[in-house]
């Protein structure tokens, strides 16, 4: 009696297809930014100058001087009011402002002295690295406020002028001074970053029959 053998047949490999949960898209997302421990970093190897003219003497001063100077040239327009004069100065000066600090991001100068930490973050949130509750920051914050006051009174408390001006100063000077919006970034249709798509159990096309294993199997 012979021992017994083995047989090792060579299975073809079975066509197989991989199925993943694809990455979803999300109407609105709320991200962070500029929180990185590399970025963190950086951004204290120099002296941001980009931010840092907001605590040098005169920086508060030039607000005051700003609105006054746009208040004079409005005047000069033909057949200006005061009702619309002072109006504009306020929403002009909420536009510029939002514009200069919430909307543009990065350092125009020296930006690779930081490696780039900037590039997410706006002028408001590169102020005094980010801490709140500085006296630059309340002035910035009461700046708009007092301007609005002005406003409201000499434009002998129109009921139109007041909620274009309140409505202005809510959406842009407080909201995007706010420390729960510190960093935070609302993003449309984005889609989830999450990672890759998650691969589940390989499932093949063709189950393999022991009883068709022949001799033209192997050929």
């Amino acid at each position: 009696m012979s021992p017994a053998t083995s047989l090792k047949l060579p299975l073809r490999p079975p066509t197989q297809s991989w199925k993943g949960r694809q990455r979803s898209a999300s109407l609105v997302k709320v991200e962070e930014v500029g929180g990185r421990v590399e970025e963190v970093l950086d951004r204290s190897a120099y002296v941001n100058i980009n931010a840092n003219w907001v605590n040098a003497k005169g920086a508060w001063l030039i607000h005051v001087v700003l609105v006054v100077m746009g208040k004079i040239i409005i005047d000069t327009m033909p057949g200006m009011t005061q009702q619309i004069s002072w109006t504009l100065v306020n929403l002009l000066y909420l536009a510029l402002s939002y514009l200069m600090f919430h909307w543009v991001t990065g350092i125009p100068f020296d930006n690779e002295l930081h490696a780039g930490a900037y590039d997410d973050l706006t002028l408001w949130e590169q102020i005094d690295d980010g801490a709140q509750y500085t006296p630059s920051k309340k002035w910035l914050f009461t700046a708009p406020i007092l301007l609005f006051l002005a406003s409201t009174h000499y434009t002998n408390y129109n009921l139109w002028m007041f909620v274009i001006n309140l409505t202005a100063l809510i959406l842009l000077a407080i909201i995007p001074k706010l420390p729960q919006l510190h960093r935070q970034r609302v993003r449309f249709l984005a889609e989830d970053a999450s990672g890759t798509a998650t691969p589940v159990t390989p499932r093949s096309e063709k189950s393999l029959d022991p009883s068709l294993i022949n001799d033209t199997y192997f050929k």
